[in-house]
């Protein structure tokens, strides 16, 4: 298959890197140089949207937040300017549920089909190909893209029409904020009241409390490793829509909201870039204790 790439970056170099393994023509696009790995695995470099959505059938992009993939699409030289009937977008971005309906008519206006498809498990998960990925769409655009899916991830799944993907990741990500924050507050609590957190963690992962959460940003906590991952602004992007959605919802998400501040004040403390199990950084502030030091 001809397949587009727009956006790679820390997710989409090993995503595209998996599509070229595969077999696939694949013609990249980014604003920045292009990584040397994927030229090398045969990658073709485009100058524009608009040159990768001529030379694809199916373009897929993956960049940071609504704004970018609205650029992308439509900003002159971009990829509806190259869309023609047949071809297919695939947003793998994270971004607005709202928008996404509003570019999937722009784009079915010019005859392309639209499919919204994004992921969550990280640098870790594009890496080795077991992404999970949130699809919305029709099935006809879903069976058409999904071997090219099946390259990227493990668990797939079309949930509805086209905003049902974008929708299901905000409630991942709502689900993985409160559970670092939950994580985060009780090995906090273990360790100032003078357990060892290491052991805590442990025989909590035997439990009902066990998590993949607890396993791998509870590991974090503990061992100091906040290097990202997945950065802090990009979850405080995440829990952004939610809140904006629930508002246009006339809902109210307060653990949400709660944990967003705690992400604003990790964010006022320098840690926009630090991975999102830096959570803990601010409860270690109100607490003035560190998880694994002792009491």
């Amino acid at each position: 298959m001809k397949v587009g790439f727009i956006g790679v970056g820390i997710m989409g170099r090993p995503m595209a890197g998996h599509l070229l393994t595969g077999g696939h023509e694949v013609t990249v696009f980014d604003v920045k140089p292009l990584p040397a790995e994927l030229t090398e695995k045969g990658a073709i470099a485009a100058k524009s949207g608009k040159e990768v959505a001529e030379k694809s059938e199916v373009i897929i992009i993956m960049v940071p937040n609504t704004p970018d993939v609205e650029a992308v699409l439509f900003t002159k030289g971009g990829v509806a300017e190259g869309l023609a009937n047949g071809k297919t977008v695939v947003d793998m971005s994270s971004i607005s549920p709202i928008a996404t309906k509003g570019f999937a008519k722009r784009v079915g206006e010019l005859g392309a089909d639209y499919v919204d498809a994004p992921v969550s498990g990280g640098e870790v998960g594009a890496k080795n190909a077991t992404l999970t990925i949130m699809c919305g769409g029709t099935e006809e655009a879903f069976n058409r893209v999904k071997p090219l899916f099946e390259l990227m991830g493990k668990n797939i799944t079309l949930v509805g029409p086209v905003g049902d993907g974008q929708v299901t990741k905000v409630a991942n990500q709502i689900i993985v904020a409160l559970n670092i924050e939950a994580v985060a507050e009780a090995l906090l609590f273990a360790s100032k009241a003078g357990a060892d957190p290491a052991k805590v963690r442990s025989a909590l992962m035997g439990g009902f409390a066990s998590s993949k959460i607890l396993e791998v940003h509870g590991e974090r906590m503990i061992k100091r490793t906040f290097d990202p991952g997945f950065r802090i602004e990009l979850h405080q992007k995440d829990l952004n829509l939610a809140l904006e959605s629930a508002r246009a919802l006339k809902m109210s998400l307060p653990n949400t909201s709660t944990t967003q501040e705690l992400f604003n004040a990790a964010a006022a403390q320098g840690g926009s870039a630090w991975d999102h199990s830096a959570l803990v950084r601010v409860l270690e502030t109100l607490a003035q204790h560190e998880v694994a030091k002792k009491a």
